[in-house]
């Protein structure tokens, strides 16, 4: 009688999780369209510019999460850990140079992918980007607290 259940349990979680896949998929992709709007409208983006911008800024925001998935994954798990009550100062020093590095790689991403955006949008566009991202971030965390409540 035990295993039946644990067999039911084993489906319904595996049934339950197959269907969160393409749900979390098609969630991610909504938020992504109204990322797109969203920053469309703030910068106020000509359909030429639009073109031209939008096929720069995917490109450099999955170089971005794919960086920050290979790179600060790999030290933000040792910090989760006991490891760090474990750590020599050297260690520490060798950790604390790798989080330094990782967060210069970052920056001359985003660097290069300012540069790039110079030929494509004006220079004020390009201020009023940063703008509305945080903009957007800070209206996706709001919609998410209020539908928490």
């Amino acid at each position: 009688m035990k295993t039946h259940k644990m067999i039911f349990l084993f489906v319904l979680l595996t049934t339950s999780f197959s269907f969160a896949q393409p749900l979390l998929k098609q969630k991610k992709e909504q938020i992504k369209a109204l990322k797109v709007a969203y920053i469309t409208e703030e910068l106020n983006l000509t359909s030429e510019e639009a073109a031209k911008f939008w096929p720069l800024y995917n490109s450099f925001e999955d170089k971005q999460k794919e960086f920050k998935k290979e790179k600060k994954r790999a030290y933000l798990d040792r910090m989760d850990g006991s490891e760090i009550d474990k750590m020599t100062d050297k260690e520490a020093t060798a950790f604390l140079i790798q989080m330094e590095n990782t967060e210069d790689e970052l920056y001359q991403l985003r660097k290069k992918f300012i540069t790039s955006l110079k030929g494509v949008i004006p220079p004020m566009k390009i201020i009023k980007l940063k703008k509305a991202e945080e903009g957007f971030n800070r209206k996706l965390l709001k919609q998410y607290r209020d539908n928490r409540n």
